[in-house]
């Protein structure tokens, strides 16, 4: 196991996290826009389906069709390029996280197996019928298609989740020493762990949030524009009031849910991450009864001294809800950066925290044990092999802090867990007001002629990326320095090669991804500017 660290350099590390963050932002730019239009278009859809079996020769029929083409049209831009990312993505592991992928690619690679075979699979098979299935296949069955695509896109999204929740709460798993790899234990508990359940839910309802804010956007842009095709703007106009109805609706359920989930989450992370709390908190001392920061003056540029830190100053904080929070007791303890440091507090399962210096001596017994044991077995001496396996089962929980030589390595980059928790949590409740307003206006007003409406709509898409990338970025930088949770930090994961090759490839896939999203916007622009199409059987009567 030793044997992993040898050659790599600081600089092969941090490229390499720089890489695989680069590709996972662009990538986390198109899915959840995939994923939650795949809802809006479904609801859409059946809206269709619903009034053309009660109603066949009715118009509105016809202009249901005509939106949920237009929403599945670029559904599809955006499908495709996400698909680009996040084959790149996986393969990274292999690259440059080789170390990592040998030593759980039994555990790792279960849930992304699953993805490749069962969802991407049912995503692939009925997006086809679904784009050119229109007049070719009955009405139910591309409803079917249609909704079968977006639960194909959910399905993809829970296994990849069960597999980044893993790497934040290994269960499931054993290491065996003979093979030097962590094997699966059970499938159900890795599946199933309740850290990925609250992930995936929070995850997928945000998603449908960025889709409800998308549409809205759009639509506040075909309304808000002056067209000389008077036809067409009726068509825009009619596509646009559709659309805002179904996602105002969308959005505000989603903003709600999206704050249980999140309540969940947190209180989740509490238990399993109390680091990541803390570093989201800047909270250095805890204590009983812990208020929730709302705002302080924390420099977003550097990393405090936390040994010395004292509480942010201009703090603005709700008396005792971070205790509520993590505990779900008013005074419940809430351990600070430095209690983690020094333990002797008791965790949630009742026993009492470790210091960083037992974990870390403990952590280097526990790799000691295992070279002997593996010296034992090549020599056939069975009885201190036992021995030594023994010690290494005793003190395998804490294998990883074996290779921390500081307390300062434990400690995420403060400033942008703070900040980025911060500005979710803001952004979320800005969308559930918005929300609420919109669909006040939605369906008492005519939005066609509020150009204060269709201005805030356009510009709170922007705000909508910010919001769901700082989510990733407290849940990644909060889990640091770990590529496994207590397991195995990043530099013990990372791939033995040169910071030269990553560095290339980085600028790379800089460009590359840039490109890819510079064409998506391009392409959706274009789309969106063509407005909404004239439905064919409207067409065909006019015609007559």
């Amino acid at each position: 196991m030793t044997d992993f660290i040898l050659g790599i350099t600081a600089g092969t590390v941090d490229w390499s996290r720089a890489q695989f963050a680069l590709t996972a932002i662009y990538h986390w730019l198109f899915v959840p826009l995939t994923l939650g239009l795949a809802l809006i278009m479904g609801i859409m859809e059946t809206c269709y389906y619903a009034i053309k079996k009660k109603h066949p020769d009715s118009p509105r029929a016809a202009e249901w069709k005509s939106a949920a083409r237009f929403w599945q049209k670029l559904f599809g831009i955006n499908f495709a390029m996400g698909v680009a990312t996040g084959i790149i993505l996986e393969f990274e592991f292999g690259t440059n996280w080789s170390n990592y992928s040998w030593l759980v690619g039994d555990i790792f690679g279960a849930p992304l197996a699953v993805e490749g075979i069962v969802a991407f699979f049912l995503e692939a098979t009925f997006v086809g019928v679904m784009f050119f299935g229109w007049g070719k296949v009955s009405r139910g069955f591309h409803l079917a298609s249609t909704w079968l695509t977006g639960l194909g896109a959910t399905i993809s999204a829970w296994w990849i989740l069960v597999a980044n929740a893993w790497m934040q709460y290994p269960v499931g798993q054993a290491f065996n020493p003979d093979t030097m790899r962590n094997e699966m234990t059970s499938f159900a508990e890795v599946a199933l762990s309740p850290l990925a359940i609250d992930k995936f839910c929070h995850t997928v309802i945000s998603a449908w949030i960025i889709g409800a804010i998308f549409v809205v956007a759009v639509s506040c842009y075909l309304m808000f524009r002056r067209h000389a095709d008077e036809a067409q703007a009726g068509r825009d106009r009619s596509l646009a009031v559709r659309s805002v109805k179904i996602a105002s609706v969308v959005g505000l359920v989603s903003s709600l849910l999206a704050m249980h989930t999140g309540d969940h989450s947190a209180y989740m992370v509490a238990k399993v991450q109390p680091m990541k709390l803390a570093a989201m908190e800047a909270l250095y001392d805890g204590g009983r009864g812990e208020g929730l920061t709302i705002v302080a003056a924390v420099n977003p540029f550097e990393q405090p001294d936390y040994t010395s830190a004292e509480e942010p100053p201009m703090k603005i904080a709700m008396p005792k809800m971070l205790s509520f929070l993590a505990t779900r007791d008013f005074d419940g303890y809430v351990p600070g950066v430095n209690d983690i440091i020094k333990g002797g507090y008791t965790m949630p399962d009742g026993t009492t925290a470790l210091p960083l210096s037992e974990k870390m001596e403990r952590g280097r017994l526990a790799i000691k044990a295992l070279d002997d044991y593996r010296k034992a077995k090549a020599e056939g001496d069975g009885a201190a092999a036992a021995q030594h396996r023994n010690t290494l089962d005793e003190n395998m929980k804490y294998f990883g802090y074996g290779y921390i030589d500081n307390a300062e390595q434990t400690v995420p980059f403060i400033p942008i867990c703070f900040w980025a928790f911060r500005a979710m949590v803001g952004l979320g409740v800005l969308f559930l007001l918005f929300f609420a307003v919109a669909v006040f206006l939605a369906y008492k007003k005519d939005v066609t002629r509020l150009r204060w409406f269709h201005v805030t709509g356009m510009a709170l898409l922007p705000l909508g990326y910010v919001a769901s990338e700082a989510g990733w970025l407290v849940a990644e930088f909060g889990r640091q320095p770990w590529a496994i949770q207590d397991m195995l930090p990043t530099w013990v994961a990372v791939s033995d090669i040169s910071a030269g090759s990553v560095m290339l490839t980085f600028f790379i896939f800089l460009a590359l991804f840039t490109l890819l999203l510079a064409v998506e916007v391009s392409i959706m622009c274009r789309e969106v500017k063509k407005g909404a199409e004239e439905s064919e059987e409207i067409k065909i009567k006019n015609e007559e």
